[in-house]
């Protein structure tokens, strides 16, 4: 009888212990066909989002009190090798509270909170985003801090930087971002500084912005990278049924320096087979000044699959 409640409790107390910690395995794959102006058509992966898998998870440690982990890997769905270092796209460790949240190592920093969460075309590789100096940013740089506010009736805020690591120099790369969401509307606002090696300093500033009318939600974006340019970036959304969303934008850059404007404009659709599942398509159309001096696409018309689990 003894023995039967000794193991009854240690089974109760391995439950209990199991309860207070969890760790996830997750992904996307994500692939897309695309021809450009004056090129082969050909595949790439990662046409919405960066194909990828990660693990993560998290222990209770009373009071509220928690300490997490993450690991996640990026891929090449075309040859099936690691995209960049192994665990390139996050690698850290940390606490949270329901004050917020502190993560130490590879993270995603405090600018790149606002400066992707609003981006037309699904933040695509049809999106005319793609030409914006101020969405050409470091969003995870090596040996990072970051600290998170938790959400204060929709206002949230973050401040990162990061360290030398043990082998060498790192870039130093400084940020804070803050924004609000309530029923439609969606606003924020980064700035980072990012140093090099060589000791030089880029300035980036963005304000985004989104209202959702039910029948279409409207989104602006203003970046501003100091002594460059300025950019800015138009766009709606407008889901002609439960499972089909048509999305269009228009980014202008203004160089600093003079000379013509870079212009581009983008138009997809996406359709969703299931919660876990969509398919894509769309064209991007972008000016000489584009092409030649911010790394644009003459024209570009794909189709893609992606799949999350």
């Amino acid at each position: 009888m003894k023995k039967s409640l000794i193991a009854l409790a240690v089974l109760a107390a391995s439950g209990a212990a199991m309860a207070q910690s969890s760790v996830t395995l997750y992904g996307i794959a994500d692939v897309v066909i695309h021809k450009d102006a004056d090129v082969s058509a050909r595949m790439t992966s990662g046409g919405v989002s960066t194909s990828r898998w990660g693990v993560k998870g998290s222990e209770d440690l009373g009071g509220g009190l928690k300490a997490n982990f993450n690991f996640e890997q990026g891929l090449d769905l075309t040859n099936g090798n690691i995209k960049g270092a192994a665990f390139g796209r996050q690698a850290n460790v940390g606490f949270s509270s329901g004050f917020g949240a502190i993560q130490f190592g590879k993270t995603w920093n405090a600018y790149d909170d606002v400066a992707a969460a609003i981006i037309p075309v699904f933040d695509s590789v049809l999106s005319p985003a793609g030409i914006a100096p101020s969405y050409n940013y470091v969003s995870n740089p090596d040996s990072g801090v970051k600290l998170s506010m938790a959400d204060m009736g929709g206002f949230t805020a973050s401040v990162s930087t990061n360290f030398k690591n043990a082998t060498a120099d790192v870039e130093r790369v400084t940020a804070f971002s803050g924004a609000y969401a309530g029923g439609p509307v969606v606003v924020g606002l980064a700035h980072q500084q990012e140093k090099a090696i060589a000791g030089t300093t880029r300035k980036l500033t963005r304000v985004n912005g989104s209202y959702d009318l039910g029948a279409a939600k409207l989104m602006a974006v203003f970046g501003v990278v100091q002594d460059e340019a300025k950019d800015i970036t138009v766009g709606v959304d407008v889901p002609l049924s439960p499972a089909l969303v048509l999305s269009t934008g228009f980014t202008q850059v203004r160089p600093d320096a003079g000379g013509d404007n870079a212009n581009s404009f983008g138009l997809g659709v996406s359709y969703s087979l299931s919660k876990r599942t969509s398919v894509y398509g769309g064209f991007r159309k972008d000016n000489d000044a584009a092409v030649t001096s911010y790394d644009g696409v003459e024209s570009r018309y794909g189709v893609g699959v992606k799949h999350t689990f």
